[in-house]
């Protein structure tokens, strides 16, 4: 007998680029799709190959149609630290689950995949002649293969000390491949209208798996730029709607943001980006309107909130006033009625966004947004909070040596009440980002100490 829990073993071999993201990604979509995350590994660190146990193969394919952080995944059949082991394990492996990929009149192919090193095609075969000792009655087809099988190598994460032999050696049949190609065939490069800060579509896809977007959802980001956010929830179905407080962006007005090219063509706007992909029927509508002002009627919801807000870096932080907002000392004109732009404070931003966000989502309903961060003042008590928000995820993006980024997910697990009963949120750690351009100058006080550093060493 198997030992438990092997028939439901699989083997996620994942991408190793934005390692942080990951769990979250995978944690999130196994919850969309009705699974539920269990391992017998405690941590995954760094590595790119994960065993889970997963309900069943339906939810495990389900599962690859949407993350862009794993490649593949595979039944596992067997894993060990050394080639015995290995075997040993494909021994206990029950018979009746192989039959049915390895009978009379079937055919197959097996792979081999090695993480940090090479190896030779006579290695390769070698490998491949040792496990003969399998029920293997079908034929080989190297083109198309009705079942594939890999074996898969860890030589752990160091390129400069490879060792002889490999850490790890699983062995499985494939069942699916994630959705890597996305991130090229939704590439900013390739997009028809694009602005200074345009979310690359890796992250794009992230965040809208962080959401747990899904089909007929509909999706809502305040801060909506050029609208790269609705494109990755429209992809899996969602229908999207935007706002933001610049005009011209939301109109495809004025500069372009593309090199050699000096203004925006007449066609250059989100719906036209939506188009360019095919999703234009999932596009509700954008308008112009300032996020510290919801306009919405009471009763509006969302089943989930996707946005990247601005930081005063590239992008101004602003918000619409009256005429009695405005500082003191900066002349008025008591007879306008035309509102004016005025600063919008991070902390203010925040506040704002979690409180809306408290009261337009769905219960259950997720807001995944980007936090600025000074790396060398930040703790998790930082991070925003909300009574009836709870936090999900957090993870770092490094924008530089001292500034990185942070994707909080977070998830509405309470109804909201009376938007004046939480006024007091605005405490101590909303407060860190008080000051209209405190992060902009935290950000560029590195880059200044930089240049300083380097003109000194060039006078030396």
């Amino acid at each position: 007998m198997a030992p438990p829990g092997i028939l439901n073993r699989y083997l996620l071999l994942m991408a190793q680029e934005h390692l942080e993201f990951r769990l979250p990604e995978i944690k999130s979509l196994l919850s969309l799709f009705g699974g539920q995350f269990t391992s017998s590994q405690e941590t995954y660190g760094k590595s790119p190959f994960w065993i889970l146990s997963i309900p069943s193969e339906d939810i495990a394919r389900n599962l690859m149609k949407r993350t862009v952080c794993a490649k593949s995944i595979f039944e596992l059949w067997g894993h060990g630290k050394c080639p015995e082991e290995l075997y040993s394990s494909l021994k206990n492996y029950p018979v009746e689950k192989m039959v049915p990929f390895l009978h009379s009149g079937s055919t197959y192919k097996i792979k081999i995949h090695t993480f940090n090193k090479t190896l030779t095609q006579e290695e390769k075969v070698k490998r491949i002649d040792a496990l003969e000792f399998l029920p293997f009655e079908g034929k080989v087809n190297l083109k198309k293969p009705q079942h594939v099988f890999s074996i898969l190598e860890d030589y752990g994460l160091d390129p400069n000390h490879i060792p002889e032999n490999p850490h790890n050696i699983y062995f499985g049949r494939w069942i699916a491949d994630g959705q890597r190609e996305l991130i090229e065939s939704y590439s900013v490069k390739k997009r028809h209208f694009i602005g200074n800060t345009s979310m690359d579509a890796g992250l794009s896809f992230i965040m809208a798996n962080h959401g747990k977007v899904k089909k007929n959802d509909v999706v809502f980001d305040p801060f909506v730029g050029t609208g790269g956010l609705l494109i990755a929830s429209a992809h899996f179905g969602a229908y999207v709607y935007g706002t933001d407080i610049d005009y011209n962006t939301v109109h495809g007005l004025g500069k372009a943001s593309r090199k050699n090219q000096k203004w925006r063509g007449p066609d250059e706007n989100i719906r036209a980006n939506l188009r360019q992909y095919g999703l234009e029927k999932y596009y509700l509508d954008v308008l112009v309107s300032d996020a510290s002002k919801p306009s919405w009627r009471k009763g509006t919801y969302f089943d989930a909130i996707i946005t990247d807000p601005p930081y005063g870096i590239r992008e101004s932080t602003r918000r619409t006033g009256s005429q009695k907002e405005i500082p003191k000392g900066i002349e008025k004109c008591p007879e306008s009625h035309v509102p004016v732009s005025l600063s919008y404070h991070l902390s203010d931003m925040f506040f704002d966004l979690l409180n809306f966000s408290a009261e337009a989502l769905v219960l259950g309903g997720r807001l995944v947004y980007w936090l600025p961060v000074y790396t060398p003042e930040y703790t998790e008590e930082m991070v925003p909070w909300h009574p009836c928000l709870k936090l999900i995820s957090n993870c770092e993006q490094k924008l530089s040596s001292h500034t990185s980024r942070r994707l909080i997910t977070m998830e509405k697990v309470k109804e909201f009440e009376n938007r004046d009963q939480y006024s007091h949120l605005l405490s101590d750690h909303f407060l860190l980002y008080q000051g209209h351009n405190s992060f902009r100058e935290k950000y560029f006080s590195g880059v200044t100490k930089r240049i300083a550093k380097e003109e000194k060493s060039g006078q030396e």
